[in-house]
């Protein structure tokens, strides 16, 4: 999913949101843009062509309202060959205008005034917005740094969890952190939504993009979870595509069945020439998503080892295309925290990165604990990623 490019307001008009700002402060000032996670390089070649061919052959109208049988059938098959989870095809696959419409649809499918939504904080940017439309209240429950990483507040999840609890929304591997939540993490998440008799939807879409070790564990596998759970995810992180916008909502069928209720209403559908390469692309692509996160892991490491180098207290992510810092070190007068300072930095020294408190609600705890820290993005070539390290060394330290 890409960060929203602006939020709705009264009256009609919309504000832009802190990436829409970083990312025109970067244009602006010519800033090496570690801001907005989108890829610069195009995906497959391969897979490309089957979508100009698909265009060629015709396929150029509706698609069948609930995605292309090829592809619902190549993620049924995915899901079993990488997880063991089997679907059917025909009634509990849906296919959707990327993760981004598949979460809001199935929230505004699944809750409403009086019920209320758990969420991880910091959450991804759309999660929050998908929520407000939906008119539930939103619930957070905070990552943590923690030795060296970001860990679930298992304490503060019992007590987010209660009656009024219809969804707990759940991102792993996880935007903007790049935490990974670990067998135990999911277990407890697991535990709370039984506990209360909620449902829990599941945003996945960095699946594949996971880094030393780290394995991805869909929350629908484990013991009596397939049942009260919605999986998402999307072919444009896995592939480099995310400009196609073919994304995915799997479970049951009766849940599916509300979800595509909101979501023909929607898009109804969309993305026809696209479908059929996705469906060959998850089919035949498992080499290009493992070239693609070997490339991935080497510029996480350039800019882990470039941010500590140049002062910065960077958590090395276990997934996603993020990398998470403690800017404390740089913090003056004139940019007494994170967002002051990644507004400043695209004129000051020639980079952009996003202030991690813009994935919290205003005034939280974890807001005013995460403060000083930024979020960069290795998505990029390693050339700019390079650069941005090399600008990042004319930082003047406070104090």
């Amino acid at each position: 999913m890409a960060e929203a490019s602006g939020l709705a307001v009264p009256g009609g008009e919309a504000r832009p949101t802190v990436f829409a700002e970083i990312s025109a402060l970067a244009l602006a000032t010519g800033a090496a843009n570690l801001g907005q996670g989108f890829p610069d390089a195009d995906g497959p070649e391969w897979v490309r062509e089957l979508a100009v061919q698909a265009i060629r052959d015709g396929i150029n109208q509706y698609p069948a309202g609930r995605g292309s049988r090829a592809l619902r059938g190549a993620i049924a098959d995915h899901q079993r060959r990488h997880y063991g989870i089997e679907l059917d095809p025909e009634r509990e696959v849906l296919v959707t205008a990327g993760a981004t419409e598949a979460i809001a649809a199935t929230l505004l499918a699944l809750v409403g005034p009086g019920d209320e939504v758990v969420t991880l904080e910091p959450f991804y940017d759309s999660h929050a917005a998908s929520i407000a439309m939906s008119g539930a209240a939103h619930v957070t429950v905070p990552l943590a740094p923690n030795d060296g990483g970001f860990a679930l507040d298992a304490e503060a999840l019992d007590a987010a969890v209660g009656e009024r609890t219809r969804v707990i929304l759940l991102n792993t591997p996880h935007n903007p952190t790049g935490t990974v939540l670990t067998d135990a993490e999911l277990a407890a998440v697991a535990a709370a939504a039984r506990r209360v008799g909620a449902l829990v939807v599941t945003d996945e879409v960095y699946e594949h993009l996971v880094f030393d070790g780290n394995v991805h564990t869909p929350i629908a596998a484990l013991p009596g979870m397939f049942e009260r759970t919605l999986t998402i995810s999307s072919a444009g992180k896995s592939f480099s595509l995310t400009g196609w916008k073919i994304g995915w909502v799997s479970g049951p069928a009766e849940l599916v069945d509300a979800v595509m209720a909101v979501k023909q209403f929607l898009t109804y559908s969309g993305g026809a020439p696209f479908q059929p390469a996705i469906a060959r692309a998850l089919t035949d692509g498992a080499g290009d998503i493992a070239e693609l996160r070997g490339s991935l892991a080497a510029r996480r490491d350039v800019l882990v080892s470039g941010l500590r180098e140049v002062g910065f207290d960077a958590i090395v992510p276990g997934g996603t295309y993020f990398v998470c810092a403690d800017a404390t070190p740089f913090l003056g007068h004139e940019t007494p925290d994170g967002a002051a300072f990644a507004r400043a930095l695209p004129a000051a020294i020639g980079v952009a990165c996003i202030p991690v408190s813009a994935f919290c609600r205003s005034g939280s705890p974890t807001a005013e604990a995460l403060a000083n820290w930024v979020r960069f993005t290795f998505v990029k070539d390693e050339a700019t990623i390079r650069t941005a390290i090399d600008r990042l060394r004319g930082l003047p330290r406070s104090g």
